[in-house]
């Protein structure tokens, strides 16, 4: 909730829509590969450490089984049809895939990938179906049931109510299934809590701040995705800095809880979120983390805080409305963190809502998926182009369609500028995109920077463990130029790249 809120009503954080005031291919589960080749984003390892109280090897192992995984799960999700009935990790390190079918028939194709089966009685089409009749009979009654979910592991409906016995009553006298749906006691209370850089500060009129969630373009017009209570249609924004920023093109709260703003030409998009160290983390595309994923979360008031995805599908009832479709997670948050970043390993999820508890005693927040911000304003989400760990055939070459070439050699620990140790300038807005052939026994990294008039500024990032890095932007016209920098190993390199 708005700081101008929690002045007015005077109420503490419970479940606040965070604004503030003045994302086994084998039959056992292979252990992942920790070698020194893998770097998780920047601050991520120590986060979750702390967050999920991990060594730092299993904070390691838990992000590439989770990007490996990840990849199977979608292929299942997509065979099973309509017979998926969701799926999830298990364990402290998330060696474990589940998957969940209502057909034994498919047991054997699960089985095959690694991951292991259950069998459940609803699809989660089903469920989805149930949870939308729960939600029209207790959408008006807060105290009632302020949260429904779909809970996959359970394969029921749950709802969180103060008045079990009440909300109990009046679902079965609604005709719902009392098999299907689960009323659990719980005291949430949900109220709201509310360059470019996920995670940072910016403010609407003169004291209500909230936090910027990713950046975006809609081409030719820069800006970024934050949650819908911050603002409304028209408000004009500040930066962290107070200076004139931008201004909301569109704002959906309640119902659902997210905006975009445009902002003015002093302020360029980045691919990154603050990771609460003074540095960033990059965001290389979106791509909807499974259920038990580590996530973390970065906001202006409480900085960068991890869990897990606990359930999707999730139905909010604040004071001020009820929306939908929102994730569940175990990160804190607190009031100003509204709108900031919700990212999993490099792949954005969604915008914060509002949470319950805080960072000191633990908490429960909610993110409204930002494919969703994406689709409905017809954004382009501003991504790094970094891939997660990949390998390509040895001898073989990611890069083809790019036009211009540049090749060089990098010893241990080196860096180069490129054009030539120079840069080159753009004469209209446009893509800037890059493509980085190196030897196969380096980890080299490249970085595109874009000059602001008094430094450079770097823009997009790929820093995969391997040797090949992919990069684009959507920018300004102006001057830019890459960084080569090799992390691990001596060797050559080409980069090729395109300008607008």
């Amino acid at each position: 909730m708005s700081r101008r809120h929690a002045i007015t009503t005077g109420c503490v954080l419970v479940i606040a829509a965070l604004t503030s005031a003045p994302v086994p291919v084998a039959a056992q589960p292979r252990k992942a590969n920790t070698s020194a080749a893998w770097k998780p984003p920047a601050g991520m390892i120590e986060a979750l450490q702390r967050d999920l109280h991990l060594t730092r090897e299993q904070a390691q192992t838990r992000l590439l089984n989770e990007t490996r995984l990840a990849t199977v799960e979608a292929d299942l999700r997509g065979k099973l049809g309509a017979r998926f009935a969701g799926s999830w990790f298990v364990g402290t390190v998330a060696q474990r895939l589940v998957v969940a079918t209502t057909s034994e028939a498919d047991i054997p194709q699960i089985v095959a990938t690694g991951a292991r089966a259950e069998i459940v009685s609803r699809s989660l089409s089903d469920l989805a179906a149930i949870k939308e009749q729960v939600d029209s009979t207790l959408a008006a009654r807060e105290s009632t049931g302020a949260v429904r979910y779909v809970d996959v592991r359970t394969n029921k409906v749950v709802v969180l109510s103060k008045e079990v016995t009440v909300a109990t009553d009046v679902l079965e006298n609604s005709g719902a299934d009392p098999v299907a749906v689960k009323v659990e006691p719980s005291n949430e209370t949900p109220r709201l809590l509310d360059d470019l850089v996920g995670g940072s500060a910016y403010y609407i009129g003169t004291t209500e701040r909230c936090s910027i969630g990713f950046s975006v373009t809609r081409s030719p017009q820069n800006g970024f995705v934050s949650a819908g209570h911050c603002g409304k249609q028209g408000d004009t924004t500040s930066g962290s800095n107070r200076l004139p920023q931008g201004v909301f093109q569109g704002s959906v709260f309640p119902g659902s809880d997210y905006s975009w703003v445009s902002v003015n030409a002093n302020w360029t998009p980045t691919p990154t979120v603050n990771n609460g160290t003074g540095n960033t983390v990059p965001v290389a595309g979106a791509r909807p983390a499974i259920e038990g994923a580590s996530v973390c979360r970065s906001g202006s008031t409480t900085g960068w805080h991890c869990g897990t995805i606990q359930q999707r599908d999730t139905s909010i009832t604040y004071p001020q409305g009820t929306v939908y479709g929102l994730v569940r997670t175990d990160v804190c948050a607190e009031p100003g963190d509204s709108g900031g970043s919700f990212i999993s390993v490099d792949q954005a999820q969604g915008v914060t809502s509002g949470g319950s508890g805080n960072c000191l005693a633990g908490g429960v927040t909610y993110f409204q998926p930002v494919n969703e911000i994406l689709s409905a304003y017809g954004l382009t989400l501003t991504t790094s182009g970094a891939t997660p760990p990949a390998t390509n055939p040895p001898g073989t070459s990611p890069c083809s369609g790019y036009p211009k070439t540049v090749t060089g050699k990098l010893n241990d620990g080196q860096s180069v500028y490129q054009p030539n140790n120079r840069y080159y300038q753009t004469a209209a807005p446009g893509r800037q995109s890059a493509c980085l052939d190196s030897d196969d026994n380096v980890d080299f990294d490249l970085f595109l920077q874009k000059w602001n008039g008094t430094s450079w500024v770097t823009v997009a990032t790929s820093d995969s463990p391997g040797p090949d890095e992919q990069v684009g932007y959507t920018g300004t016209r102006g001057y830019y130029r890459y960084r080569v920098t090799s992390a691990s190993g001596s060797g050559s390199y080409t980069l090729k790249y395109k300008t607008s």
